[in-house]
């Protein structure tokens, strides 16, 4: 009988679930075809991959499991908290918080700045899709101005949570422990690269803000806002001195760029 041509076998390998590429490995190992071999190498290699992110994400998991009730802990409805935009010159401060169901799987989650920004819109249509509860909330450039940008974060992460549509148990931040708050908190240093309840927040707000700055972008052009987000590059800081400040900007921010 005659070999099945490559691509049938690759066909194969496409359609196989984990159990049984193990088996495809077993057929076509003695398969003495360079492409075959290639074929083989190239799955195993993306398995391979598939599992060290599955263990990273596992690891991510940690504080959530460690205070989950299903594993052992207190708690049912655990929020992951985390902002996007402290330090621009433009803009609102953006927080996000994110239940995630007990082990829940979203592949390639990670500390919003650690990815592309079309990675973080695939992750925050996935986030969207299979989270328990999202919420977001902002504080203005003028509420910075008013009460400082530490507090109008401490404001918008209040608000994000009262934005849930369900109240949870705990808190999971990023760093910091939001005043005011009746709620249990853990601050994390860098939890958004520890905790996949923090990484989706930060990538809630993230996007969130990003999107919001493109269409800053539209309405008040000549800036970059699509392209710099409202941070202090270069050309903002010209187009600041050259145009001088919009609503947007952050006073408190800009006055050394203002004369």
């Amino acid at each position: 009988m005659s070999k099945k041509s490559i691509s049938q076998i690759k066909e194969e390998f496409e359609q196989a679930d984990a159990a049984q590429l193990e088996s495809l490995y077993e057929i076509y190992g003695s398969d003495e075809r360079s492409g075959v071999q290639k074929l083989i190498g190239a799955y195993r290699k993306k398995a391979e991959a598939m599992q060290k992110e599955r263990m990273r994400l596992e690891a991510m998991r940690s504080f959530e499991h460690k205070y989950s009730d299903k594993h052992g802990g207190t708690y049912s409805l655990i929020c992951g908290i985390d902002e996007a935009g402290r330090g621009p010159l433009a803009g609102p401060v953006v927080a996000g918080a994110v239940i995630l169901p007990d082990d829940c799987e979203i592949l390639y989650l990670n500390d919003s700045k650690k990815l592309s920004p079309a990675k973080r819109e695939l992750l925050y249509d996935e986030i969207m899709e299979k989270a328990e509860a999202v919420g977001v909330g902002m504080a203005s450039p003028a509420r910075i101005d008013e009460i400082n940008i530490l507090q109008a974060t401490y404001e918008a992460m209040r608000e994000a949570v009262s934005n849930l549509g369900v109240s949870p148990q705990l808190l999971l931040n990023d760093a910091v422990t939001i005043p005011d708050v009746s709620i249990p908190q853990v601050p994390i240093i860098k939890g958004d690269a520890k905790s996949v309840s923090i990484a989706a927040a930060s990538i809630i707000a993230k996007v969130t803000r990003d999107r919001l700055m493109v269409q800053y972008d539209e309405i008040l052009p000549g800036y970059g806002f699509a392209q710099h987000k409202g941070y202090g590059s270069k050309e903002h800081i010209e187009a600041i001195r050259r145009l001088g400040p919009t609503p947007i900007h952050r006073q408190t921010f800009i006055k050394n760029f203002v004369v």
